[in-house]
């Protein structure tokens, strides 16, 4: 028994120590550009030359996860859901760097399915960190300045926004025409326009109208009641991005201006106004404006608001669930703006925060 056990650790020890090293190599990097280009002609070649691309890619975007992960600042790397996704990075860096050498289409078919199960093993990644983060809050000395935890904050911006771009390269390389490239593969009749995840013609009016419908609900759910949404723009206009990027911060914008609304308005049971939705498509950037009439952000809190330690609500993760077992909660995770952020600036957009206290707020994402 004793043998056994030591046995165990000491291949969890030798597994730790390849992704140091690997964490150490460097990352390559690829644009949208390439992505567009290389998605639009899924030949069995081109998905070979992806598959093989990421399996020597992706062990060193992981281990640099792993690395990271294990170094964090004020005890993090110890709390116990940080310790949980640590480890899905090691199994996942496990997994792809056990693969053998990919030769031929049906390696990369194999290979694609043990990416898709990494994948999943992800998914739950980001709440499970930001439980993390409220752990470690728990304990911290509430003296301590926003300028004292900006190591932690610099830390999930890199973490976060690497995630998107390990994400981007399993949906974009492996996955033309849709999330899922084995599906894909024999899908008849893929959606036009799409190149993996990115869509040439994207409707970012459509995409506002789906996620202001998904907001709502989430509202409706809350609170029993819901204020409208009013979306102007022009229907016909369309440019290349990600659905799923844009969906995700309208969401979490629209959300957070309905909330605001509707806990101010049901104090004096008056009708709640709109939230409006302005699309504006300009010579340089499509700017995308979210305003409503919630009462604002105190000056105060404005600071606060891009980081991860902070939210105005009631935090819900202290009973999450992080195998997915949560339906989304109205508020309260803190890191719903840090993120959409990251999603606006990872293809050099970016989002900002102007409030009017006693008012409102506009959220404005440039795309």
């Amino acid at each position: 028994m004793m043998a056994a056990k030591r046995a165990t650790e000491a291949v969890g020890r030798a597994l730790v120590e390849e992704a140091q090293r690997w964490g150490g190599m460097r990352q390559t990097g690829v644009g949208l550009r390439y992505m567009m280009d290389f998605g639009s002609r899924p030949t069995d070649r081109n998905l070979l030359i992806s598959a093989q691309f990421l399996h020597r890619e992706l062990p060193i975007r992981i281990a640099r996860r792993v690395v990271e992960l294990d170094d964090l600042p004020f005890g993090l790397s110890d709390e116990p859901a940080i310790l949980k996704v640590r480890d899905w990075y090691l199994d996942s860096f496990r997994d792809v760097r056990s693969f053998p050498e990919i030769k031929d289409i049906s390696d990369e078919l194999a290979f694609t399915e043990m990416i898709k199960m990494i994948k999943v093993r992800h998914n739950n990644v980001v709440p499970a960190v930001a439980l993390g983060v409220q752990q470690l809050r728990k304990h911290l000395n509430p003296k301590l300045a926003s300028c004292d935890l900006e190591e932690i904050h610099k830390f999930l911006d890199r973490f976060y926004m690497s995630r998107i771009g390990i994400r981007m390269l399993i949906g974009e390389l492996l996955h033309p025409f849709s999330v899922w490239q084995h599906v894909a593969l024999h899908d008849p009749d893929p959606q036009p326009g799409c190149v993996g995840q990115i869509n040439t013609k994207m409707s970012p009016m459509s995409v506002a109208q789906a996620a202001s419908e998904d907001a709502r609900a989430v509202c409706m759910r809350e609170y029993g009641d819901v204020p409208d949404v009013n979306i102007y723009g022009d229907p016909d206009f369309t440019f290349p991005y990600v659905p799923s990027h844009l969906h995700l911060m309208m969401f979490e914008l629209v959300k957070n201006s309905l909330r605001a609304v509707q806990e101010r308005y049901m104090k004096y049971n008056k009708d709640a106004p709109p939230v409006r939705i302005i699309v504006a498509d300009g010579i340089e950037d499509v700017t995308i404006k979210v305003s409503d009439e919630g009462g604002g952000i105190p000056r105060s809190g404005l600071p606060k608001i891009f980081t991860y330690l902070y939210s105005t609500a009631k935090n819900p993760l202290d009973e999450y669930d992080y195998r997915g077992n949560n339906a989304v909660t109205m508020a309260g995770y803190g890191y719903g703006l840090p993120i959409s952020r990251l999603y606006a600036r990872y293809f050099g957009g970016d989002l900002q925060i102007i409030s009017m206290e006693g008012y409102g707020a506009s959220c404005t994402s440039l795309s």
